[in-house]
């Protein structure tokens, strides 16, 4: 365990009774509240960037952010990935793992780091996941932020044309391939309102490449299997009690605005931030406002875990 401050912290590993290897970084005075960040699709925990990371911290909180299996340095499964046709056509493989086990990895990192309970904040993806421990061990969430995610039911959320059209394009199997493709995507999901930094953007693909301890490729493709095998996760998470925050864009061609009110319908209780302009990606005009709803939020919640309305 360790004990950083700002944004300044170093790999560190899980060893799960799973077997699974997982990768995080820990930052901030432990005596602070603990956020936990859960990263979306592809992406390692450097995608939350070092400002967003250290904004945190300055509002008071102690923040971990981890690798999920299948990116970054954590364990690639050995499984083979699903061929082009499962994915398009939604039939995971055999052998797939689940967003629940996903979830058990993520809850592995706070009993190996011995948080009891914690505040959770996942994007698109990781957002899946945060929910899915929210409603399956409600005893260690403090408080749930879903950013820029969904329900897993067919008729919301779903990517645009255009940009399923970019998604099937052949994954990239070099460095200088990689950033090109993050660039393409993340300039056509940003939304209106925020231009990507294409410098600051690269630098991320391309750290995000160096740190893969795996196929890159193949580790996504697995990942896409784990929301198609978890399904339809509605009823679900009606079950969830921690105070929720779901937050997205008015503009995100890759999880539509409607799979955050199918949320917000679907947690009781849960509040909705909409962002005008934004699309499926934080840009560092947006750390700010997003790290500012995610301290708001937290600090409402008391410390038995209730959440408390500030006029």
């Amino acid at each position: 365990m360790s004990e950083t401050s700002g944004a300044e912290s170093t790999d560190q590993y899980a060893a799960l009774p799973s077997g699974m290897r997982i990768c995080f970084r820990d930052f901030g005075d432990q005596a602070d509240p603990a956020i936990l960040l859960i990263a979306g699709l592809g992406e390692d925990l450097t995608f939350w960037t070092d400002s967003f990371f250290g904004s945190l911290v300055a509002r008071g909180f102690r923040v971990v952010a981890i690798d999920n299996r299948d990116v970054g340095q954590s364990t690639f499964v050995a499984a083979p990935p699903p061929a082009l046709w499962r994915q398009i056509a939604a039939r995971p493989r055999s052998d797939a793992y689940a967003l629940a086990d996903m979830a058990q990895d993520t809850v592995g990192v706070l009993d190996w780091l011995g948080i009891s309970r914690v505040h959770l904040v996942g994007r698109s993806m990781g957002g899946m996941i945060a929910q899915t421990i929210a409603a399956t061990a409600p005893e260690r969430v403090l408080s749930l932020t879903s950013i820029y995610s969904t329900t897993g039911a067919k008729k919301v959320g779903r990517p645009a044309l255009s940009t399923i059209r970019l998604l099937a394009a052949p994954p990239a199997r070099t460095r200088t391939a990689a950033v090109r493709a993050h660039l393409r995507i993340t300039r056509h999901v940003a939304g209106t309102g925020y231009p990507i930094d294409d410098a600051a953007e690269a630098a991320i693909a391309a750290r995000g490449w160096d740190r893969s301890a795996g196929d890159p490729a193949a580790g996504t493709a697995r990942q896409i299997q784990a929301i198609q095998r978890s399904g339809d996760r509605t009823a679900r998470l009606s079950d969830i009690a921690a105070p929720t925050l779901v937050i997205n864009g008015d503009r995100d061609l890759l999880v539509d605005p409607s799979g955050g009110e199918a949320t917000v319908k679907a947690i009781r209780s849960a509040q909705h931030v909409v962002i005008p302009g934004m699309g499926h990606h934080i840009p560092e005009a947006l750390v700010g406002t997003v790290t500012r709803y995610v301290s708001q939020h937290a600090n409402r919640v008391g410390e038995g875990g209730n959440h408390v309305r500030i006029s």
